[in-house]
């Protein structure tokens, strides 16, 4: 039985990889400080005999040397990923992304693991120039701190896997929408519309366009490139052929909801500093792997908005 190792593993998307990889037959060792996950996210993991859960730091490198003991997949979704306040505090994006992913490198090659599975994002492509916008395309001037942590990432993996002989399979999301999905447009909407269900500020002028991934066409992804695909360094873009507009996404949230409030926007044609006006990836590659996704981008936002309606405890362990 194989052993995985997954980072982040009480956070939106590490607890769904988890909840897979456990419902897959292997065994995982669960790592998170639940500085941002929850612990309700793994409840089912924690019945599985197959799942171990350590509560540690990635920035403390002799436990996690410890800990990797005796795994042979790293799945390092640890993160912070709220784009937004990266300029509020430079270091954190800097110590939770570059400095814990060198740490899990480090880690693996300490105890001999030989792959890694990372998830990038498609902010590494800073304001793309080229829509939709390929793996091979050139890297701008980076506009965000999270999508400059995110770059040198994917830097030191690639060239931990040229010096030690691992393997990597780098995954450059879209904004993945879903259950256990705690931050982020629809997120701050579905907030702003559960305290005044009459007025919406809205940051930027509505048309920003982007795209979204529901989170488990993002692990379908995951695996089905992880298990078909061997190259020494595999990236490969997620998303959906398409994107919305924030208006629209506003629009389905509403009508969902059977809510009708003013909309009030500010803040000039971007949203917050680094948040780009336009992503949209090109997953042709691994479209011909094999892989499509099965959900659209308004099921994907609706299926969030439910989940949310839900479960609004999240909002309470948010405050």
């Amino acid at each position: 039985m194989s052993k995985y190792i997954v980072t982040g593993c009480a956070g939106f998307i590490g607890s769904h990889i988890t909840d897979r990889i456990l419902k897959l037959g292997s065994s995982v060792l669960g790592i998170d400080n639940l500085s941002t996950g929850h612990e309700k996210f793994i409840e089912l993991a924690l019945r599985n005999k197959n799942f171990k859960f350590i509560n540690i730091d990635l920035i403390d490198l002799e436990c996690l040397k410890s800990a990797f003991s005796g795994g042979d997949v790293v799945i390092h979704f640890a993160a912070n990923a709220d784009v937004r306040f990266g300029p509020q505090n430079t270091r954190k994006d800097l110590e939770q992304n570059t400095i814990a992913t060198y740490n899990v490198l480090e880690s693996m090659k300490f105890n001999g693991i030989k792959k890694i599975i990372f998830s990038s994002t498609g902010s590494v492509y800073g304001e793309a120039k080229q829509f939709p916008t390929p793996e091979e395309a050139c890297f701008p001037i980076q506009t965000s701190l999270y999508g400059a942590s995110k770059t040198a990432c994917e830097g030191l993996i690639s060239a931990y896997c040229e010096a030690f002989d691992m393997q990597s399979w780098i995954f450059r999301f879209v904004s993945i929408l879903g259950e256990r999905y705690t931050h982020g447009h629809v997120y701050d909407f579905y907030k702003k519309l559960r305290n005044n269900k009459s007025l919406l500020h809205v940051l930027g002028d509505g048309h920003q366009r982007k795209s979204y991934l529901y989170v488990q066409d993002c692990i379908d992804a995951v695996i089905f490139a992880f298990q078909n695909s061997n190259e020494k360094v595999n990236i490969y873009n997620l998303g959906v052929d398409d994107y919305c507009e924030v208006i629209q996404s506003i629009t389905w949230i509403c009508d969902y909801l059977q809510l009708s409030p003013t909309l009030e926007f500010y803040g000039g044609t971007k949203g917050w500093s680094g948040d780009n006006p336009f992503i949209y990836l090109d997953t042709n590659k691994i479209r011909k792997l094999g892989w499509t996704p099965k959900t659209s981008i308004k099921e994907g936002v609706l299926k969030t908005v439910e989940y949310l309606k839900s479960n609004e405890w999240v909002f309470n362990e948010r405050n």
